[in-house]
């Protein structure tokens, strides 16, 4: 089975793609998209101004232990600002399979009060080859925790980036 670049989560609303989702104007221009998340650091023209898209960067590397959880209150509110004044948002990574996907799950677990799995579940339901890294998985599950406003001073916070650094440090 081939895999698309981009796939709707809630058709017409929200969207979870690929880099080539987020460089093909006609991709964009289809589904109307106004918004874009980026939860990778590969440049995309929607940066520019002068594209009249709006633009979100979250610089996370696609390895377990990369902090997205900090960045997913942002994110959820970007995407839930654009969608409610009737914006179109596409998430993407590069391979539109982890990052953006854990970006996605976490907006419907904040917005519709759903818990990791059920949200991951939702996600696999509309783009099937997404893969959700342990890592990834772990801060879904820290989000809730953390009332999807994790911060640093958050003790479910700090105790998971202490148990990464002590990690790291063996």
């Amino acid at each position: 089975m081939a895999w698309k670049n981009v796939d709707a989560i809630i058709e017409g609303k929200l969207y979870l793609g690929n880099i080539q989702a987020a460089t093909s104007s006609r991709s964009l221009t289809e589904r109307r998209i106004t918004h874009i998340v980026s939860v990778c650091n590969d440049p995309i023209p929607a940066e520019v101004p002068e594209s009249g898209i709006y633009h979100l960067r979250i610089p996370v590397e696609d390895v377990d232990f990369a902090d997205l959880l900090i960045y997913l209150p942002v994110a959820c509110q970007f995407i839930d600002q654009a969608i409610n004044s009737g914006g179109v948002v596409l998430v993407h990574c590069y391979q539109g399979l982890t990052r953006s996907a854990t970006v996605v799950a976490g907006y419907l677990m904040c917005t519709q009060r759903i818990d990791a799995t059920q949200a991951m579940s939702v996600v696999r339901q509309a783009r099937e080859q997404v893969w959700f890294s342990a890592g990834f998985q772990e801060q879904l599950v820290l989000f809730e925790l953390c009332k999807y406003a994790p911060t640093p001073v958050d003790p479910y916070y700090v105790g998971w980036r202490r148990r990464i650094a002590a990690h790291f440090a063996n």
